[in-house]
């Protein structure tokens, strides 16, 4: 491999002008209030498995539109409560099986792992949560559903879910409301963004991993591999649509959820990623409004970015900043 953008020393500063509608806050403020109208008590169930040293349960939350999200809960036994991590999940992933994620439960956190809407067989064991919405002419994969309108854009309904689930973990006993962090690698570092961005002080700290979903203009037009190619790949077909699709995606855009972000923010990126640009993760992390910020730079990896290393990371950034 080799390096798939800009200069190290040029991407510390690069902090382009990224498109941000007029109406961004209102959109997403009328969209919350609409999805938390049809909101409902999150439900646990037990899980049958072998590990007995933590407490694994099967969790189901009102999404957007009132749609059950699932997801699984995993945690110390004992009362707490306890400092919680909320995870989101890569592209095309599902939330797997009970106990594949154990590691932050073993360090003494209540860990919640949000199972993708629509998604989870691209890769891992699997997903359990449908996506009933229907979608205009869309290409493969997800990126181009119901781009015609931010209204119906398939990461509305995803980024709501990621939201709400904020609003049920807070309502847990187990989960200490003062004290709630996101993270998620590639998309589900886009979505830990957007997931941030809108929640506010209910959030304590975020840490996407080579976030998607950032710069979409520069990321569409250089991206050599999937996802953003779909985007390409639809606009090849769809000749002159590319101002429209362009305001679709500008709701979405990471960058536009970090200048919101006022938590502290712990990014990693690596200079060898063909999928997601180092340029379009400095670009949403430059532009976010917090001082309280890193990032891990991995020069020599792509994609999978620090793999465990990062979490490693993670784990001892975290416990500096929620005890």
């Amino acid at each position: 491999m080799a390096q798939t953008d800009l200069p190290l020393e040029t991407l510390r500063v690069y902090r382009p002008e990224v498109a941000e509608p007029s109406d961004f806050d209102e959109f997403w403020a009328d969209t919350l209030a609409q999805a938390r109208t049809m909101a409902w008590a999150p439900e646990l169930a037990a899980v049958d498995t072998p590990i007995d040293e933590l407490v694994i349960e099967d969790l189901t939350f009102a999404g957007f539109g009132g749609e059950p999200i699932k997801g699984w809960v995993t945690r110390p036994r004992g009362e707490g409560p306890w400092p919680t991590v909320v995870e989101f999940i890569g592209y095309g992933g599902g939330r797997g099986l009970p106990g594949e994620r154990l590691l932050w439960a073993a360090s003494g956190y209540a860990h919640v792992l949000m199972d993708t809407r629509g998604q989870g067989s691209g890769w891992g064991s699997g997903g359990d949560t449908p996506d009933p919405h229907g979608s205009g002419a869309a290409g493969s994969g997800y990126m181009t559903r119901g781009i015609t309108a931010p209204e119906t854009y398939f990461y509305r309904r995803v980024f709501t879910d990621g939201a709400l689930l904020i609003d049920a973990v807070r309502a847990l006993d187990f989960a200490d409301p003062d004290r709630i962090a996101v993270t998620g690698g590639s998309q589900g570092g886009a979505i830990s963004l957007a997931v941030a961005g809108l929640s506010g002080a209910s959030v304590r700290a975020v840490m996407p991993d080579v976030p998607f979903l950032c710069h979409f203009r520069r990321s569409v037009e250089l991206t050599p591999e999937a996802p953003f190619t779909e985007v390409a790949a639809y606009l090849a077909v769809h000749r002159g649509a590319d101002d429209n699709v362009f305001r679709t995606l500008s709701y979405f855009d990471g960058v536009n959820f970090a200048r919101r972000i006022e938590v502290p923010a712990l990014f990693s990126v690596g200079l060898m990623d063909p999928i997601v640009l180092p340029s379009s993760v400095f670009t949403a992390y430059n532009h976010l409004a917090t001082d309280d910020r890193e990032i891990e730079v991995y020069a020599y990896n792509g994609h999978e970015g620090g793999g465990h290393a990062q979490w490693v990371r993670q784990a001892r950034w975290l416990a500096a900043r929620m005890g």
